[in-house]
């Protein structure tokens, strides 16, 4: 038997509570509701059940009272007359008499005990009720009782024993009589279940009326919260779409009150926007035409041109000193005109949206190995070595081997630029989700507001500083297109004197989605930490 999902249920709630408006609003009010009904509540509760307690307590003290008197007059007008040996069938009359004038308050039973301790005639027997439970009068009762100066009752809250094993509330009243001389004490026993059942019924009635009233004030909260979050909502609503693409949507304008002039402010601002994307998109795709066709037409021109600066070029030790320096220079201005046309080309194809993929398995040790390979020659020039370290793993992935081979071109001519003649390292790591290629120099860095440029087009770090790539200012740009093209992630770090690293990670299947990286950013080096100790 599966678990219940408590955990997806938890989390489920978690985002509906912070994205719901409504369902935060409605739920304190209702708590807050809640809260002040049950305060008042209790307090209704307790005063009436008190009230109540109360008006029964004088109630039963007043019948006490007459009962006393009733009994005290029947003992006072039959004893003048018996004599000793009719006293107990007095005494038994006398207890008939104080029963019959208590019976309509619920009196149950009754004793009648002498005093202790006093000297005097013959005095009627103690009699109760049959069955009276004895703990029912306390002996603190009995105290109380006794020391009372003159006829008046107390009280006392007892449990009348059931039965059916239950409990009943009750009260004990007593007060003093005066028989023959001697002091007897009068006690009587009332069961006030009724005024617990009543008292029941006036929680209950609080409780219910409470429930509704709760209810009530959370239908009037969701009215009234649907009547002001709800155009919040839709201009929510409209706003997403507008961020999608669907700039003609509109909010409804109904009334003349705050919640229709905030949708006809809305409205302008997205007509507003509407003209100034559809004007930029407009202009945007003139200026992608121009690069495109310019780039085109230069192509013809500048073949003729590159075919005639080879001639030129493959000739030179023929020509003077001065004529064989021009046809070098030609040579190489015109191979940085074409890979600027090459880029260009590139670029304005991401900006049309018409690139496509062409992706096989790959090992990316292989392919890092090659792009090595060929740049080896110019760091070397540079004096700066080149190191591969690939911990091993899982490496392949599907990839347009032509695009990643570009992105490493680029990272590796960059770092060989800028890394001062000092060691680079090329790191290949990777997991089961994908596959990462970390390229670290120790050269000059860049500052902050450096890597937050380093990405723009036509952007350099050091337009000063001589090149020996023959780089346009678009390989990063478009090295940043080619991983987002894979679904990746094009990273870098960077700190002054401390050199770069850029940090490539592709997912190792076309279309998952990325959650991580194997290599950090940027990865340790355990070799270079100890060279620099």
């Amino acid at each position: 038997m599966r678990d219940f999902p408590w955990r997806a249920i938890v989390q489920r709630f978690v985002r509906l509570w912070r994205s719901s408006l409504q369902l935060r609003t409605i739920a304190f009010t209702l708590a807050l509701s809640g809260v002040a009904v049950a305060i008042i509540g209790g307090y209704m509760s307790v005063s009436v059940g008190a009230n109540l307690f109360d008006a029964r307590r004088d109630q039963l003290s007043r019948t006490t009272s007459n009962a006393a008197i009733i009994g005290q007059r029947f003992f006072d007008e039959s004893t003048e007359q018996l004599g000793d040996e009719d006293i107990d069938a007095t005494t038994t009359d006398a207890a008939k008499a104080i029963l019959n004038a208590a019976a309509s308050t619920g009196v149950t039973q009754f004793a009648l005990k002498r005093t202790p301790g006093q000297d005097g005639p013959r005095t009627p027997s103690e009699i109760q009720s049959p069955g009276l439970d004895p703990l029912l009068i306390s002996d603190e009762l009995r105290a109380t009782v006794q020391g009372l100066a003159e006829r008046r009752t107390v009280s006392q809250s007892v449990g009348l024993a059931q039965g059916d094993s239950t409990e009943q509330p009750g009260l004990v009243f007593g007060t003093v009589l005066d028989v023959r001389g001697a002091q007897y004490e009068l006690y009587l026993v009332y069961n006030i279940q009724d005024l617990q059942q009543s008292l029941g019924l006036v929680q209950r009635t609080l409780f219910l009326g409470g429930l509704a009233l709760i209810l009530l004030i959370g239908a009037v909260t969701y009215a009234v919260v649907r009547l002001v979050v709800g155009p919040v909502q839709l201009a929510a609503e409209t706003s997403q779409k507008l961020a999608a693409g669907q700039l003609e949507v509109r909010i409804p304008v109904k009334g003349d009150d705050v919640i229709a002039t905030l949708a006809r402010s809305f409205n302008g601002m997205a007509a507003s926007l509407q003209n100034q994307i559809t004007r930029l998109a407009a202009l945007s795709q003139v200026q992608q035409r121009f690069v495109s066709d310019v780039s085109h037409e230069l192509r013809t021109p500048l073949t003729t041109i590159r075919l005639a600066g080879d001639v030129l070029y493959d000739q030179r030790d023929s020509f003077s000193p001065s004529a064989a320096r021009t046809a070098e220079l030609l040579h190489t201005q015109v191979q940085r005109f074409e890979s600027l046309l090459a880029d260009l080309l590139e670029m304005s194809r991401y900006d049309a949206g018409a690139v496509d993929m062409e992706t096989e398995p790959t090992n990316l040790v292989y392919l890092v190995e090659d792009s090595i390979d060929s740049v080896t020659t110019l760091a070397e020039s540079k004096g700066s070595p080149l190191r591969m370290v690939a911990p091993g793993g899982y490496f392949e992935a599907d990839v347009d081997s032509r695009r990643i081979r570009r992105i490493l071109h680029n990272l590796l001519g960059n770092a060989i630029d800028h890394g001062e003649g000092r060691p680079i390292v090329v790191w290949v790591d990777s997991d089961k989700d994908a596959v990462a290629i970390a390229v670290r120099d120790y050269g000059v860095g860049m500052t902050a507001a450096a890597m937050d440029r380093v990405f723009d087009r036509f952007w350099r770090a050091d337009p000063s500083r001589q090149r020996v790539t023959g780089g346009t200012g678009l390989g990063l740009a478009i090295s940043l297109e080619d991983a987002a093209l894979h679904g990746g992630w094009l990273e870098v770090w960077s700190a002054p004197g401390e050199g770069s690293c850029f940090r490539l990670t592709l997912p190792r299947v076309r279309g998952a989605e990325l959650v991580g990286s194997p290599l950090a950013l940027p990865p340790e080096d355990p070799a270079q930490e100890a060279i620099d100790a």
